[in-house]
């Protein structure tokens, strides 16, 4: 259902406010240079310092100026499941493609409990889910296990998963357990070429925001299965995957869009800051050793 590039769009702020005209410049962009899709309202769209009322109405801009260019895979995720599941609603409601739902955070539900919780959105709203699963952010784990008997259980609405576990094996234990047609997306760029390797479809990606192009060239290369051009386009991209994560995400993102685009700020919501001077540093060399700048 979903492959190739697809990024986890930054949220762009001005002056405290999501600054909407560059929200839809983003989209342009993004989509102009190859993007296979787009991701409002995850981690790096800092949804949880959105309030409700700006996250639905980024998700509302980014499905409106899309116009059906690409799929739009919401973030609809929370640590409570009724908020999760009006995210949902919301998202259908507007037109989005699919939901992308991360494993409820700071409850430390157990696996029974995270069938149950994305058992009652599949239950409750027909929207797609695609099941996000970052443990390092959540600290719960989907396990494979978990992850199969949910999308068995609901095979029209569990299509996928974005995994940023940083397991590769579970690329295998997935397309074992479930098959081929269930939809894996690499949570890590600098995962992503071993992961496409081992059955993956494409990443739901943070660089992307930066380096449309070239992530977009970067996973058509992999669906050709021209390995060699994509550990040249890897070999570019590398140190800005890294770079990415340099500070607190996405400050070293943003920072690198407004090196890139005049019409991007570095702004965020506290409690996140900009980056540090160490930061931009290596945003920079790796801004420059991909020739973005």
């Amino acid at each position: 259902m979903f492959s190739g590039s697809i990024p986890a769009l930054v949220t762009p702020f001005r002056d405290g406010s999501v600054d909407e005209s560059a929200f839809r410049q983003l989209i342009d962009w993004q989509i102009e240079n190859g993007s296979n899709g787009l991701v409002p309202c995850g981690t790096t769209g800092e949804a949880s310092t959105l309030t409700n009322a700006e996250h639905h109405r980024v998700i509302e801009i980014c499905v409106e100026h899309t116009a059906g260019r690409v799929p739009v895979i919401a973030g609809c995720g929370s640590n409570d499941t009724a908020n999760a599941l009006m995210h949902m609603i919301f998202s259908k409601r507007y037109g989005a493609t699919a939901a992308l739902v991360v494993a409820p955070y700071y409850n430390r539900p157990s696996q029974a409990g995270l069938i149950a919780h994305f058992s009652h959105l599949a239950e409750n709203c027909d929207l797609p889910i695609v099941l996000y699963n970052v443990p390092g952010r959540t600290v719960t784990d989907i396990e494979p296990e978990t992850v199969c008997e949910l999308a068995k259980r609901f095979p029209d609405g569990i299509v996928g998963i974005k995994d940023a576990s940083g397991d590769l094996s579970r690329v295998v234990d997935h397309r074992m357990g479930i098959g081929p047609d269930f939809c894996q997306l690499s949570g890590d760029d600098e995962l992503s070429l071993p992961a496409n390797a081992a059955g993956a479809s494409g990443c739901i990606s943070v660089t992307a925001n930066v380096a449309p192009k070239l992530c977009a060239e970067f996973q058509q290369a992999c669906v050709e299965n021209d390995f060699t051009r994509a550990r040249e386009i890897n070999d570019l991209l590398y140190p800005l995957h890294y770079a990415m994560f340099e500070d607190a995400s996405p400050a070293p993102c943003k920072y690198a869009l407004s090196r890139v685009h005049a019409w991007m700020t570095d702004d965020l919501r506290l409690p996140l800051v900009k980056c540090s001077e160490k930061a931009k540093a290596a945003v920079d060399a790796a801004l420059v050793h991909a020739g973005l700048i």
